[in-house]
């Protein structure tokens, strides 16, 4: 049987990985504004594959961080309450909204950006702009693959809920004061 805690590190180091990748598109989105704004207002010269790459790009941002962002607590919640509840009810919230929302809008989410991803893969859909990124698809399967990984999170939380409610000594949610 695999060790509760050597599993949960492989499974974190995914979502950890996935919060690199975000940091990196961000490093990548500014230099790619600064050449755009330096072509655009010192050259009077503007590209459109240039300034579709940025929106694709700030999309991963969003895409590939919201797990990551999930991972360390940082979505948005109401703490009015739950803050001052033991570690077992705020378990048993997690668990109950995991189950109940995250988890289904997150199958609801891949089931249908999948079919438009399809779509637009079969068609081999570019952009509507000359000059612009050809292979649209590429961000539309980013759209599934974000949300398989925040559904595959959601799996590792209700686990994680799991062994606390069962009296589990562990964090629901990684500490931003330990190292990435």
């Amino acid at each position: 049987m695999i060790n509760t805690q050597t599993g949960l590190k492989k499974f974190d180091a995914v979502f950890m990985f996935c919060g690199k990748i975000a940091s990196v598109c961000n490093i990548l989105l500014v230099f790619i504004l600064v050449l755009d704004v330096i072509l655009r207002y010192f050259f009077f010269h503007s590209e459109a594959w240039l300034t579709e790459l940025e929106w694709h790009i700030f999309a991963l941002i969003f895409l590939i961080g919201g797990a990551y962002t999930f991972h360390y607590d940082g979505h948005v919640r109401v703490d009015l309450i739950y803050n001052n509840l033991s570690k077992k009810v705020q378990a048993w919230i997690n668990l109950l909204g995991t189950a109940v929302f995250l988890i289904p809008w997150t199958y609801i989410v891949i089931r249908s950006s999948y079919k438009y991803a399809m779509y637009s893969w079969a068609i081999n859909e570019g952009s509507a702009d000359p000059g612009g990124l050809a292979m649209r698809y590429l961000i539309k399967f980013a759209v599934v693959l974000a949300f398989v990984i925040l559904l595959c999170y959601a799996c590792l939380l209700i686990w994680k809920c799991i062994l606390v409610i069962r009296g589990k000594d562990i964090s629901l949610f990684h500490s931003s004061n330990t190292s990435a």
